[in-house]
């Protein structure tokens, strides 16, 4: 074939944007499956950590998956003006790849049949075998008779199965939106975290004056003395203090709702501290307060 080297390289540029997109599909599935089948035990960092993967993979396929239908098009057409075959080197690939996904394809079958013994089988474990099973055995097929020069001979089916699998991709790509918060949605999750985060700093600093004071402080700028106070995101209303007859409270402005056990962490109490509730976190959206209680600790909660 004339200019080996770009065509190696055209060769080489399908087969990696094959790998990285079969990869971020696989990962759009089984975030897709975590979010709509959770796992009660797992809690909200799964879901956090999902929707995370799924914007990743969305976004890797947006970019790579184009990219690869483009450039399996152009090698495929620059292979029936030639001879029809891949480059050696290329092939070696090829049949590397069909190595790979066989062994993926026997490996999830056996995990089938093994959690099924097992007893262990669920609804979650099922969808995810099948769409990997889905995934890998299209590429598989696709290659497969690609090795066989059968596209070669019958291209209007090769871009009828390009159009299945850019199908399916999009339809996978538009669900995986629909499962995620919006670009707008995890910038106000953001912000209510850093405010969270500036109320727990606040409250730090409070409880060093309760040390050393018999009550809490009139005003941040006598807890802080001459220090930098945190204050709230631009845009956002500022952060209110004040003290109570049990305590204090510590007010923000929060666009969203807390998930549940989305603060939640082991109590902790302090002898010293006198605050008696300073890990509930969990708020409402709109404006919040935190009623702290200050007091002198149980003592069955300190034995």
């Amino acid at each position: 074939m004339e200019n080996t080297a770009k065509h190696f390289a055209l060769q080489l540029g399908a087969l990696i944007s094959l790998y990285v997109s079969l990869t971020s599909l696989v990962v759009l599935q089984f975030s897709g499956i975590n979010l709509f089948i959770p796992d009660a035990a797992a809690g909200s960092y799964e879901i956090e950590s999902s929707m995370s993967s799924a914007r990743f993979a969305i976004a890797t396929l947006v970019i790579f998956f184009p990219v690869y239908l483009w450039l399996t098009r152009v090698v495929n057409t620059m292979r029936r003006k030639g001879d029809g075959s891949y480059l050696s080197l290329t092939k070696w690939l090829i049949y590397l790849s069909l190595l790979v996904s066989g062994l993926v394809l026997l490996g999830n079958g056996v995990a089938t049949v093994y959690t099924f013994l097992n007893g262990e089988i669920t609804l979650r474990f099922i969808l995810k075998a099948a769409a990997l099973f889905v995934i890998v055995g299209a590429a598989f097929t696709y290659y497969f008779m690609d090795a066989k020069y059968y596209w070669q001979k019958h291209e209007k089916q090769s871009v009828q199965y390009g159009a299945l699998a850019s199908l399916a991709v999009l339809i996978a790509v538009v669900v995986g939106f629909t499962q995620i918060d919006m670009p707008n949605e995890v910038r106000e999750a953001k912000l209510d975290e850093r405010q969270v985060s500036d109320l727990q700093m606040i409250q730090w600093k409070v409880q060093e004056h309760l040390q050393i004071g018999e009550k809490a402080p009139a005003t941040l700028d006598a807890a802080y003395a001459g220090l930098e106070i945190p204050q709230a995101p631009e845009g956002r209303p500022a952060y209110v203090y004040e003290p109570t007859s049990e305590g204090f409270k510590l007010c923000a402005t929060f666009a969203q709702a807390s998930k549940p056990n989305m603060y939640a962490s082991a109590p902790y109490i302090d002898k010293e501290a006198l605050i008696r509730n300073p890990d509930s976190w969990d708020h409402a959206a709109g404006t919040y307060c935190f009623e702290r209680v200050v007091g002198d600790i149980i003592p069955a909660l300190v034995q």
